[in-house]
């Protein structure tokens, strides 16, 4: 993790969808993290924050000298502007250092409710040219998160032809939505959530027949084997690719993920860490860390668009995963380790213990105890507390997880 808050750039953003994922993001080695308050971000059914709490997240945040984005994303309709001004007083107030928007509404009125904050436009917004950047820039905003959907090549044209105090964000891993960035109606025709006020249903992964009229209740696959997934996106996965991100003028390196498990946000950040420290230093990049993106829940991964084919479509709906998260080191007592639960493992099982500073350590698990100093032979309520001998001495936050292969 960067020393302050006025580290250059490249930044690594991290999601942070509730506290606890956010203390993960700072923990694995974020220089600025994305979260919102209860409206007006696109990802409604994320625990989000209260005004309080995010008080608290930016606090957390700054101490450990990184920055927080505020997502006012969605496209909000007349009815609900009324509420607007006094969630953007409270970002203000908050000491929060962004606002990210895409609606020009919206945008007019950070600048007018919230003047101390900066000024970020969503990838929601569609920016894929030069023309858009610059105007954007002229409306005030200090960083436009590209539209998902532009080659490098084109990324290096907008960053040759914009001011140089304009920063560029985009999303280097994660889920990948299957319409133009984001604006998408199929949630909302198909189950009345709207996806571009933050309630998508993703509709897009499920698998769909064919009917005809006269035989309802008959679904045909329109495939010889497996499902029909006819908008199935990959996952995007560029970390072998960060030095590419970085020549075409990225200066926001961001993760998806505030609907993903603090696990997910530990193991992904942690990864993405250490490769941007390597790609900065010109470092080659130890391929551990490319192994640690295979270890939390995934779909088939992509590069996106960034080189063109293969694009994100997917036939696969399944997710992927090399392991299963199993415990939070929370400290230390009597001289072991101190644990919670998170999903069961017995001892004897192979495990890996994940922490910032170096790579995963292996070791079995073995003379696991209660708090009262009982032995164990598994591990098997939710969020029990429980203590056992680690590889090497590990902070709290340290994440815990049982091998499932490789």
């Amino acid at each position: 993790m960067r020393e302050s808050m006025n580290h250059s750039l490249p930044e690594l953003l991290a999601p942070a969808g509730d506290l606890e994922r956010l203390k993960m993001a700072l923990h694995f080695g974020a220089d600025a993290v994305y979260l919102a308050l209860e409206r007006f971000g696109m990802r409604a059914f994320a625990g989000n924050f209260t005004p309080e709490g995010l008080r608290q997240a930016v606090k957390l945040a700054h101490d450990a000298g990184a920055k927080v984005h505020v997502t006012c994303n969605t496209l909000p309709r007349d009815t609900e502007l009324k509420e607007l001004p006094a969630a953007l007083e409270c970002i203000q107030d908050a000491g929060a250092d962004a606002v990210i928007a895409a609606d020009f509404g919206v945008m007019q009125m950070v600048k007018r409710y919230a003047p101390r904050v900066a000024l970020h436009v969503s990838t929601q917004f569609g920016v894929v040219n030069s023309a858009s950047a610059c105007a954007l820039h002229d409306l005030g905003a200090e960083r436009v998160v590209l539209a998902r959907e532009l080659h490098l090549d084109e990324i290096a044209a907008i960053r040759a032809n914009t001011p140089r105090d304009l920063e560029l964000e985009a999303f280097v891993h994660g889920a990948m939505c299957v319409s133009f960035s984001g604006r998408c109606l199929i949630s909302n025709y198909m189950t009345g959530r709207d996806a571009n006020r933050g309630q998508c249903a993703q509709p897009c992964r499920w698998e769909y027949g064919l009917v005809e009229k006269k035989r309802p209740g008959e679904v045909f696959t329109v495939v010889e084997d497996g499902g029909t997934f006819l908008f199935n996106s990959r996952d995007m996965c560029m970390i072998e690719h960060l030095p590419e991100v970085l020549r075409s003028g990225i200066t926001s390196l961001k993760i998806e993920g505030r609907m993903k498990s603090a696990y997910y946000v530990g193991a992904v950040t942690n990864a993405y860490r250490h490769a941007l420290d390597a790609a900065v230093r010109g470092e080659a990049l130890d391929p551990i860390w490319v192994r640690e993106t295979e270890q939390i829940s995934h779909r088939p991964y992509s590069t996106g668009f960034y080189f063109g084919e293969p694009g994100q479509y997917t036939s696969e709906s399944a997710y992927l995963s090399g392991a299963e998260f199993c415990a939070v080191v929370e400290g230390e007592r009597q001289g072991r380790a101190w644990l919670t639960q998170r999903n069961k493992f017995s001892r004897g099982d192979v495990l890996e213990l994940i922490t910032p500073d170096a790579p995963p350590a292996t070791f079995v698990a073995a003379d696991m105890r209660d708090l009262d100093g009982a032995p164990l032979q598994s591990v098997p309520h939710p969020m029990q507390p429980f203590t056992m001998p680690l590889p090497i001495q590990a902070a709290p936050l340290a994440l815990v997880r049982r091998k499932m292969c490789g």
